[in-house]
């Protein structure tokens, strides 16, 4: 039986995949049992002694003022998250909805949240379980954290809200009876613990960058088989050219595009021909993809520091007897970073979608035009760059950063917020177009390459191209490409394209 993941201890990106998408099971370390039990002791210390602590014994926001007395307590923590719970929009997808569940759980057994173990146990539960709540995705402004998305996520805790379980969307009362779990009452300082935080952005985009990550070598991968197809030179990767300008990512792409295209026999056809540079598109990959890896990179390191992060309101320090209100909740950190994320997936299918115009102009391409066999009555793969032109150009508009807006919530307490799951969702969009034009450069590369037989390509690009033929045949005359799309994209995300290209020479960066 596979090791539980222990929430209370560092995760990372790939942890929250594991659980999120593969069902990895979870169990809460013992270390932080024991802390969220003294942060809880304390808690209770304060409430008996009668002491003003806001969202302990006061209301919240604009109404930290207000005094709660000792025997609303309960009732308080409840309205808090039924008050909450007003999000719009399409449910955020099972996956997200269990990365946050554990990311909730990691920031709450931190123990500087003052909330009991037994709370933090029922998420985990849920996680188990496969008990998902039905959280809408719109609705966060990114401060004070992901208010409207945790409400959703916490609400069945109570018995309240809905949950799919087993395909189903059920009240949530009626699946914890069925599976056997009591739901909780909660107590001071619980409700706003748990929906206080930055974990729906969070969640969204550990899940994009873990795709985008992959998706840079897939952008080279298709990057190289276009180069060959169009019989570009792959003299500006030498690794003399980067060790010049050695940013981590230009180097890792050029040694990339010299693995997948050596010893190609179509590359060796033109050694010696005229033409001395290519189109930027394809001579400066290592730069322009470069770019992008490197900056997903940086927002990797960003939402795995918060994975980790106690990021509620107020925090608990048991041990210094205090109880400090300060704004860890804010989303800035996220959104910056999931705004820098979108332009460096939108600049892969940017650049990528030039290929496909080159490939496809004969004057450029010296190939049929539209790569159709018996061009006129055929169209080829003509409508394919129309495609990845408007997919390209919608993520133009959802590249436009998020978190330069702000508009002040909570009668002006709150007067500055980060939109950070708007960033967040948007680069999840932006990353899904992203997938389909690189899936429309692939379609085309192999078309192209096909055109260069007998002469062979590299190991690397030519069992690319040979599994994508295993999926799609060659187009010899027109029909419904729709399918055959869907196929190449499916090659993408199931991982099959890079592992067939690291069968045929190495592991790829």
């Amino acid at each position: 039986m596979t090791a539980p993941l222990l929430v209370g201890r560092s995760l990372t990106i790939d942890d929250v995949v594991r659980v999120a998408r593969h069902r990895a099971p979870v169990a809460l370390c013992d270390a932080a049992r024991a802390r969220m039990q003294e942060s809880r002791d304390y808690i209770e210390r304060l409430v008996a002694e009668g002491r003003v602590v806001y969202g302990v014994t006061t209301g919240f926001g604009r109404l930290a003022s207000v005094r709660i007395d000792a025997g609303d307590v309960r009732r308080l923590q409840r309205n808090l998250l039924v008050s909450h719970a007003i999000g719009v929009g399409a449910p955020l997808d099972t996956d997200v909805v269990r990365a946050m569940l554990l990311l909730r759980a990691q920031s709450l057994a931190i123990g500087c949240s003052g909330i009991r173990v037994a709370v933090v146990e029922l998420l985990l539960a849920f996680l188990s379980l496969g008990i998902h709540p039905v959280i809408p995705s719109q609705g966060s402004v990114g401060a004070s954290g992901d208010l409207a998305p945790l409400a959703h996520m916490a609400l069945p805790l109570i018995g309240e809200g809905e949950v799919e379980w087993e395909g189903r969307v059920r009240p949530a009362r009626e699946v914890l009876d069925a599976a056997g779990l009591a739901p909780v009452v909660l107590e001071a300082k619980e409700g706003l613990a748990l929906i206080n935080g930055t974990q729906a952005m969070t969640a969204i985009g550990a899940l994009v960058l873990h795709e985008a990550r992959e998706l840079c070598t897939v952008a080279d991968i298709a990057g190289a088989m276009s180069l060959e197809a169009l019989k570009g030179t792959v003299t500006a990767f030498d690794a003399r050219v980067t060790a010049l300008r050695p940013h981590p990512g230009a180097q890792a792409v050029s040694a990339n595009l010299r693995t997948l295209g050596a010893d190609s026999a179509v590359h060796a056809s033109h050694a010696d021909c005229e033409k001395l540079q290519d189109a930027y598109s394809l001579r400066c990959m290592p730069q322009v993809h470069g770019a992008s890896r490197d900056a997903i990179t940086h927002a990797i390191t960003v939402v795995e520091r918060e994975c980790n992060a106690v990021t509620d309101n107020p925090l608990v320090f048991a041990a210094d007897d205090a109880v400090i209100s300060a704004g860890n909740f804010h989303g800035q950190p996220v959104a910056l970073v999931m705004d820098y994320a979108k332009i460096a997936i939108a600049e892969l299918a940017n650049i990528s979608e030039r290929r496909v115009e080159h490939m496809l102009d004969p004057a450029v391409s010296g190939l049929p035009a539209f790569l159709a066999r018996q061009g006129g009555v055929n169209s080829g793969l003509m409508i394919s760059q129309y495609t990845a032109a408007s997919l390209v150009s919608e993520n133009k508009v959802l590249a436009h950063p998020s978190s330069v807006d702000s508009i002040p919530t909570s009668a002006n307490q709150e007067d500055h917020v980060s939109m950070g799951t708007t960033s967040a969702r948007q680069c999840a969009m932006i990353l899904e177009n992203a997938t389909w034009v690189l899936a429309i450069e692939l379609l085309n590369a192999a078309q192209a390459l096909d055109f260069h037989a007998p002469l062979t390509p590299g190991p690397g690009t030519g069992a690319a191209r040979d599994a994508i033929r295993a999926v799609v045949p060659p187009l010899t005359e027109d029909r419904i490409l729709t399918g055959d799309l869907a196929a190449v994209r499916m090659l993408i995300r199931e991982g099959v394209l890079r592992a067939a290209a690291e069968r045929a020479v190495r592991a790829l960066q």
